[in-house]
């Protein structure tokens, strides 16, 4: 029982203690209750958005007549229209090299879909159904996730269409190693299950807005999942629909990083502990045209510090392309400036 005491009165006289009883805590069936109804409201909002993707990839060097040999290969995974005239976000792994693409949506229609343009770097691509009544996903901001809040992943794991798991964000501002090499910043952590062919599908929270693309787990760990962030995804999308591919620059090195001795950096007095080894310059290269050699070990670029190959990855943005920029390295004893005119990135196969 909780003891409350009244105010005094205006006569000064007390009046009497009063006992009430305390609250109630809610019933876990209560509890357990509104979770359900968020989670199921969320599902039942987004599914009709979630589409499979089907995917016919030839391979190469199987050029055969036998007809037991396989021509080709085919995956699946996931996705979610955002548009009403059927563009559909995707990872760019679930695309890439596709000779045929296939989109089965929610209500059992199927529809070959074009490929508008895929972005390895950050796993993301765009395709496009031509399809009438179509339920585009509400693309949410991922500035509001919060650690701990729910979240909904639904996808289409082995081809089970519209399979639905909830769990927590359980961490934010992961970084994550794409195919191509490049880190993609700001993913979302979360213990939502995935499983292969959920690759795409949207990440939701308990409103119905996606906030997130669902895209690696790490094996052979269990409820270790991460999801590229919709801010991500949504200026991805924006610039493969307008130009088929996200510009970025690039100088044309091959590097590894190093630590520097702590003579060297108070020597030069140096912004940075580590730096970039020169191990090569691609032939008439922007890094080649400026004058740096194998050996040389980069410290800054354009008047900021570089610690590493992450880090000049994210300064060669396509603001740079064509810019002349100042280049920092050491070679040997000395600390000189190069001058460097970045390009805009050549599409790499594989």
């Amino acid at each position: 029982m909780k003891r409350v005491l009244r105010p005094v009165s205006d006569d000064g006289a007390k009046t009497q203690a009063t006992f009430s009883p305390r609250a109630a805590p809610a019933p876990d069936s209560d509890l357990l209750d509104a979770y359900s109804r968020a989670v199921i409201s969320a599902a039942e909002k987004v599914s009709p958005s979630v589409v499979n993707i089907d995917v016919h990839q030839r391979l190469k060097g199987r050029r055969t007549a036998d007809p037991r040999v396989p021509q080709e290969a085919r995956g699946n995974g996931s996705g979610s229209i955002f548009t009403p005239d059927g563009f559909i976000l995707t990872n760019s792994h679930v695309v890439h090299h596709a000779s045929k693409i296939e989109v089965n949506l929610s209500d059992g229609r199927r529809y070959q879909a074009d490929l508008v343009g895929d972005d390895p770097d950050t796993d993301l691509a765009v395709v496009r159904i031509n399809a009438p009544n179509l339920l585009p996903a509400y693309l949410g901001d991922s500035h509001s996730i919060r650690v701990g809040q729910l979240v909904i992943a639904i996808g289409n794991p082995y081809g089970f269409q519209c399979t639905v798991t909830a769990g927590v964000v359980s961490a934010l501002g992961r970084s994550l190693r794409s195919n191509s090499g490049r880190l993609i910043d700001n993913i979302v952590q979360t213990d939502a299950a995935l499983n292969p062919g959920n690759s795409g599908g949207p990440l939701v929270n308990s409103s119905g807005e996606v906030i997130g693309v669902n895209t690696a787990v790490i094996l052979p760990a269990q409820g270790i999942c991460f999801a590229i962030a919709v801010n991500t995804a949504k200026f991805v999308a924006a610039q493969l629909i307008k130009d088929g591919k996200i510009r970025r620059s690039y100088i044309g090195v091959a590097g590894q990083n190093v630590p520097l001795h702590r003579r060297v950096i108070r020597f030069h007095n140096l912004p940075v502990e580590s730096g970039i080894l020169v191990v090569s310059t691609e032939e008439n290269s922007p890094a080649r045209r400026s004058g740096l050699r194998e050996g040389d070990v980069i410290v800054m670029y354009a008047g900021q510090p570089v610690a590493g190959i992450d880090e000049l990855h994210r300064l060669l943005t396509e603001k740079r392309v064509g810019v002349k920029s100042p280049l920092t390295v050491l070679r040997g004893t000395e600390k000189i400036v190069l001058e460097v005119v970045p390009e805009e990135s050549k599409v790499r196969e594989g």
